[in-house]
């Protein structure tokens, strides 16, 4: 039963829980991608099923529209939706400042377009990603196809001017092909290590032609709901400047909010 999650799992599950609390009746929610987000997902469908909730989900990729609406929930698309009252979504690394790093689950597109079309961004994370500094973690950046080798090399020589410790990238493969994004498109993974300037780095990447875009989201993210194994839950609101501790306890059947 619940004794069987992992320790990352409770710590998943609970902050994705505590995040919830922040949807009210009648909004539109971007609803984010990846194991953390999924969690997310069914936390919130049991809220709708059990307090008669009516909500709308934009979702931030195919697998959570798939996912959104095999648990019932109200999925449309960012159009016709328009605005979102919030997104809910996860991340790879979030610093002191939360700035993220996104994309490790291949849909940095849509979760910034969706963010960014939202009045408050909440990320959902365990303690493993926080970090000092950004870019222990990957850093994607989507492309097109098309040229994908010579967009690859301007990215690694643009990267030789920047504030960062690595400057080599690889392509995202799907087993032994290039791993597609819902939009078509290819990721390379740039293995930085350490962003000196994430600001700086976000700005050149995309000016440099073939890419489409890159996964830091720098002044985005609003509040940091950090969940930890022991139960219990920090809210972090950037805004506000205030820290507030919760404790949460995990009940039998709480384990069937699986990841995708």
């Amino acid at each position: 039963m619940s004794g069987e999650m992992s320790p990352i799992d409770r710590a998943k599950f609970i902050a994705a829980k505590r995040a919830v609390d922040f949807i009210e009746d009648g909004m539109r929610v971007g609803l984010g991608t990846g194991s953390t987000a999924a969690w997310m997902v069914r936390c919130l469908a049991e809220r709708v099923k059990a307090e008669g909730l009516q909500i709308t989900g934009v979702p931030t990729s195919a697998r959570t529209a798939d996912l959104g609406r095999s648990l019932g929930l109200r999925v449309v698309s960012l159009d016709e939706a328009k605005w979102l009252d919030l997104t809910i979504d996860g991340t790879d690394e979030f610093d002191p400042n939360l700035n993220l790093i996104k994309g490790g689950g291949g849909a940095l597109l849509m979760e910034k377009i969706v963010a960014t079309a939202s009045d408050q961004m909440i990320v959902i994370a365990d303690i493993s990603k926080q970090v000092e500094k950004l870019g222990s973690f990957p850093l994607p950046v989507e492309i097109i196809p098309f040229g994908w080798q010579t967009t690859k090399t301007l990215i690694e020589e643009t990267l030789i001017n920047l504030d960062v410790m690595g400057r080599s990238s690889t392509l995202r493969l799907d087993r032994d092909q290039p791993y597609i994004t819902d939009q078509g498109n290819y990721i390379l993974d740039l293995h930085l290590r350490r962003i000196g300037n994430a600001r700086q780095v976000s700005l050149v990447l995309n000016q440099i032609p073939g890419v489409v875009e890159n996964g830091l989201f720098i002044d985005i993210c609003d509040i940091i709901v950090l969940g930890h194994g022991d139960g219990t839950v920090e809210v972090r609101d950037i805004n506000n400047g205030t820290v507030t501790q919760d404790r949460i306890e995990v009940v039998d059947g709480d384990n069937l909010f699986t990841d995708l």
